[in-house]
């Protein structure tokens, strides 16, 4: 309980953070955008879309911060019985991360208004984290090969929920690149689509965050 509400904490803590870093340092990516032509030293308020993005990461913590609770309690029951983790989830965790690195080069590339490394690098990303779920799923498989399953195990039907759940937010956040991966396709330069690579970037990092947690709790309980 007190791992899972510290972990709630500091990353709703990250969530305010960015949001007020945002809200001060707001570039107007769009060229549409409204607030542009504000005169100088009056106030902008955050976007939308950034908006919408702190506000679905803390509903994102929220619900991981109630699974991890759960989590601790329910192991402190007589039938827990420990899992012994694949060992792919190490594999696994490093292409995530690399996946990480490579949306920020997209984000670098973006800001220097480079479209060719933007996708390369988006692709990259994409990529990598696909490679991540199918790994996962080869987790799965190496945990029922193992005698591991859903029923009879709370530990191991736990295992195959959370990492259940963190999968199919990567997956939602694949759906977002592939929409803005698809847009650059055939543009000259980043220009509109360059919040749609910070947001991404950003979610990345925050699935990279909530998996490394998720996996020291995994690994350590």
């Amino acid at each position: 309980m007190t791992w899972a509400l510290v972990f709630l904490a500091l990353i709703m803590a990250l969530v305010v953070g960015y949001l007020l870093s945002q809200t001060i340092n707001r570039k107007p990516w769009l060229a549409n955008d409204p607030l542009e032509n504000l005169p100088s030293g009056m106030p902008q308020s955050i976007s939308p879309s950034k908006l919408g993005l702190g506000v679905l990461l803390a509903v994102i913590t929220s619900m991981f911060g109630l699974f991890f609770s759960a989590y601790v309690q329910r192991m402190e029951l007589n039938d827990w019985s420990r899992v012994q983790e694949p060992s792919i989830l190490w594999v696994n965790t490093v292409v995530l991360v690399l996946a990480s690195v490579a949306m920020n080069q997209a984000l670098r590339g973006a800001r220097r208004d480079d479209v060719l490394a933007t996708r390369r690098a988006l692709i990259a990303a994409g990529l990598l984290s696909f490679v991540f779920l199918a790994g996962q799923l080869l987790a799965w498989d190496q945990l029922r090969d193992a005698g591991f399953y859903m029923r009879g195990n709370p530990a191991a039907a736990f295992f195959y929920l959370l990492t259940a759940i963190h999968g199919f937010h990567l997956i939602g956040g694949l759906w977002v690149w592939g929409r803005t991966s698809s847009r650059l396709r055939g543009a000259e330069n980043v220009g509109e689509f360059r919040l749609s690579v910070e947001l991404c970037t950003v979610y990345w990092h925050f699935m990279l965050l909530v998996w490394l947690f998720l996996f020291a709790l995994l690994l350590n309980t």
